[in-house]
């Protein structure tokens, strides 16, 4: 394998690791809802138990252990500013308590990555809308989140949209 080879592979790798951290931050925040549970005791079972994990000859992906935790620390200190971008983003009749748990953590941890600086805005809702895939495979969902953060991303990232 050449150096480009390597290269190419090493940062496939490491692309195929945030994804699946944040797969990980919406069910880590999903159970944090559903439990009561704290952030960091969350976050340590999921390092522990699920990030790598086999289950019925299924092997689960590695996480990116930083940004993993960094999504679920930005959506902890940042929830109510979140949610009502969320909620600016949603018709006025569907507040985000109202709606399904799994995209209320979907809106978070993909409105946690939106106001940090890194990622670029696009390729996050990208990201987040395979995330609804992997959840709700054969749903509408997908559609609805890539509105819904196509609207907050454009409310938390203006400059990402001008021109």
């Amino acid at each position: 394998m050449s150096a480009e080879e390597k290269r190419k592979a090493a940062t496939a790798a490491k692309r195929q690791r945030k994804s699946a951290s944040r797969l990980y931050a919406v069910q880590a925040l999903y159970q944090m809802e559903m439990s009561g549970q704290d952030a960091d005791r969350v976050a340590r079972e999921f390092e522990t138990h699920r990030f790598g994990m086999e289950l019925d000859d299924v092997q689960f992906a590695e996480g990116d252990i930083d940004h993993f935790r960094k999504l679920l620390d930005w959506a902890v200190n940042w929830q109510a500013r979140i949610d009502q971008m969320t909620d600016r983003a949603l018709v006025a009749a569907w507040p985000i308590d109202r709606i399904d748990p799994v995209l209320r953590a979907l809106f978070r941890a993909a409105g946690a990555e939106l106001l940090a600086p890194g990622t670029p805005a696009k390729v996050a809702i990208t990201e987040f809308v395979d995330v609804a895939r992997a959840f709700f495979p054969e749903g509408k969902e997908p559609k609805f989140v890539n509105a819904v953060l196509d609207h907050m991303a454009r409310e938390a990232r203006p400059d990402d949209f001008a021109g």
